[in-house]
C-alpha cells in the first residue's frame, strides 16, 4: 500500500473539500499528490494527478517541495506569491498558501493571482458521476418524507416532514448545478431572516432539548441580492459550528451597520451575528480558523468555516470572529448596495 493511500483523509472531509471553489490539494510528506479537488485540477491542467509529484507543478525545480516541507518542519502556514505554475503552457502566475495538516500531510492551497474568464471550476467526472448517483435516493427520500407528512397528524411534525422535503430539494440542486458546471447561479432578492429561520428549524430539530435559541432581528432589514442556498448554507455551517463547540444558548442578531468598509467602500452593510455561549475558538486556532481544513476536533473535517467564508465573499461580504470561552460571536457581513455579479 502507498504512502498516499495510508494517509488518505475520510471520505467526508474530501467531500466537503470539493465544495470549495478555491483550489486546494493534499500532499505527503514525499511530495505527492493526495487529493486534489475539482478547482485545483481546472487551475493546473492535472487531469490525472493521483500519487503525481509536485515536481509537475514547478518545473521540476525542487521549490515547491521544500515549501512543502518547510510548513512541515514549522508547523505553521507558508506564503508564496507570483509563484509560476509550469503545469500550464503559458505558466500561470499564482498565490500559493501551504499549512500542516493531520497525520503528516501538508494543505496546498492556490489562488490565482488574474481572474479567469470563467471563475466556475469544472467538475470532475467522478463527481458528476456522484451527483447523478445521488438523485435517485434524494427522490425517493422526497417522496417518503411527502407520505409521511400525509399520514402525520401532529402539526410540528409535519413541519419536520417538510424540512426534510426542502433539504431533499436543496441537494438536488446542488446535484444538478454539479452536473451543469458554469450555469448561472440561483440569484435573487433573499430575505436573510427567512434563511436564518430555516437553519434555526433544521439545527432545532437535530439538537439536544436543551438548546435555547433566540432571535434579535432588525425588522426594517432590507433583502440582499444573492444565492439563498449558499447563504442557507453559511448559516447552517455558523450554528452547527456552535453546536460542536458545546453551545447551550444560541442568539441570532440582525442589524444594519454603516460605513463596514467592504470592498474599500463606506458604504452600509447588512450584519448577522450568531452568537453562542460554547467553549470558544483556541487561541491557537484564531489566525487560520477559515483556512480549509483547520479544526479544533479530532473528528472534524476543518471546511466548514472555510466554506461559509468562501460563500460570504461571493456574495462581497466577510466572515469575521471574535471569541472568549463562553462568548462567540461569528459576524457576517453583506453589502446592500452591491449586487453579487450574475456569473462568478
Amino acid at each position: 500500500m502507498t504512502a498516499a493511500a495510508v494517509l488518505r483523509p475520510a471520505p467526508e472531509a474530501l467531500s466537503l473539500l470539493d465544495q470549495l471553489l478555491t483550489g486546494v490539494a493534499l500532499v505527503d510528506t514525499e511530495g505527492r499528490l493526495v487529493h486534489c479537488n475539482p478547482a485545483f485540477v481546472d487551475a493546473t491542467g492535472l487531469s490525472s494527478w493521483r500519487g503525481c509529484p509536485v515536481d509537475l507543478l514547478d518545473g521540476g525545480t525542487g521549490e515547491l517541495r521544500t515549501l512543502v516541507a518547510r510548513a512541515l518542519r514549522r508547523g505553521a502556514p507558508v506564503m508564496r506569491h507570483g509563484f509560476e505554475l509550469a503545469a500550464r503552457d503559458p505558466p500561470l502566475r499564482v498565490t500559493l498558501a501551504l499549512a500542516p495538516y493531520r497525520a503528516g500531510m501538508a494543505l496546498l492551497e492556490l489562488h490565482v493571482a488574474t481572474p479567469a474568464a470563467d471563475p466556475v471550476p469544472n467538475v470532475s467526472r467522478s463527481l458528476r458521476g456522484l451527483a447523478h448517483e445521488v438523485k435517485n435516493p434524494l427522490a425517493g427520500l422526497r417522496g417518503a418524507a411527502q407520505l409521511l407528512k400525509r399520514r402525520l397528524a401532529d402539526a410540528e411534525q409535519q413541519k419536520l416532514a417538510d424540512l426534510v422535503i426542502a433539504e431533499a430539494d436543496r441537494l438536488v440542486a446542488l446535484t444538478e448545478r454539479l452536473l451543469q458546471p458554469g450555469g448561472a447561479p440561483a440569484l435573487g432578492d433573499v430575505n436573510l431572516h427567512e434563511v436564518s429561520e430555516r437553519a434555526r428549524a433544521l439545527v432545532v430539530a437535530e439538537a439536544e432539548p436543551e438548546l435555547a435559541f433566540e432571535r434579535d432581528y432588525d425588522p426594517s432589514l432590507p433583502t440582499v441580492h444573492g444565492d439563498g442556498d449558499r447563504l442557507l448554507q453559511l448559516v447552517l455551517n455558523l450554528l452547527r459550528n456552535a453546536l460542536q463547540a458545546g453551545a447551550r444558548r444560541i442568539v441570532a442578531r440582525t442589524r444594519v451597520e454603516y460605513g463596514a468598509g467592504l470592498n474599500g467602500s463606506a458604504g452600509a452593510a447588512l450584519r448577522l451575528d450568531i452568537v453562542d455561549d460554547g467553549t470558544g475558538v483556541p487561541e491557537n486556532l484564531r489566525e487560520t480558523l477559515f483556512l480549509p481544513l483547520v479544526s479544533g476536533r479530532a473528528d472534524g473535517t476543518g471546511l466548514g468555516l472555510a466554506l461559509a467564508q468562501e460563500i460570504a465573499q461571493e456574495h462581497g461580504g466577510q466572515l469575521t470572529c471574535r471569541s472568549r470561552p463562553g462568548h462567540t460571536v461569528f459576524s457576517l457581513l453583506l453589502p446592500l448596495r452591491r449586487r453579487m455579479s450574475d456569473e462568478r
